[in-house]
């Protein structure tokens, strides 16, 4: 599923140079211990996530070269995982990142109809972020928590059991700097039945 994100961004946007600060130095280190000598490319996914993080959401170029030289191994073998896997981002993504699963699960519980809401209510397109840069969108596939379908992932955080109303009040209290809650969105505890009240956001 192409989106803008998962492509390089242009020259103009990449920084000249990346090292991880020494924070990140000590938990890469920590990571590689975990994994077996002779394997190193087992712990590029981490420093993948840790690089990320310090670059603000996003993996510029020089981030894949030194986390490659940083590991020993070569670029491509980071360079693969960066691309394949739709939680890393090759381009700035918005303040607000929203992921809105639309595999079968979701979308026969209306997903589709989360990703027109977002993309009438931000006027923007899958793959593009707004021209404030608070928002930015993309179509992910199966987050893991079909039961509990339509999802979408903002930032760290999932939100479940979605609908056009739940979500509009989403997006307007994030507009709004106001409290987000987590989780399902009409109260459910797990994947139980659901047996409560809609949450009044």
């Amino acid at each position: 599923m192409g989106n803008k994100f998962q492509n390089f961004a242009e020259e103009d946007l990449q920084p000249k140079s990346f090292e991880f600060n020494n924070e990140n130095v000590k938990k890469a280190n920590e990571f590689i211990k975990i994994y077996p000598q002779n394997y190193k490319e087992s712990s590029i996914m981490p420093l993948l996530t840790l690089a990320q993080t310090q670059c603000g959401g996003w993996l510029p170029k020089k981030a894949i070269e030194y986390i490659a030289n940083f590991l020993g191994v070569s670029e491509m073998k980071v360079l693969e995982l960066a691309t394949f896997y739709s939680m890393y981002n090759l381009s700035p993504i918005g303040k607000t990142h929203i992921e809105v699963c639309t595999t079968t699960p979701c979308m026969l519980r209306g997903s589709d109809n989360i990703v027109k809401l977002c993309k009438n209510k931000l006027n923007l397109n899958v793959g593009e972020s707004t021209e404030d840069g608070l928002f930015s969108l993309i179509e992910v596939e199966c987050l893991g928590a079909c039961v509990n379908a339509p999802v979408a992932k903002i930032g760290d955080h999932y939100y479940e059991d979605l609908n056009e109303e739940n979500f509009d009040k989403i997006i307007e209290n994030i507009k709004n700097n106001k409290k987000l809650y987590k989780g399902s969105q009409i109260l459910r505890k797990g994947s139980e039945p659901y047996k409560g009240k809609p949450i009044k956001i």
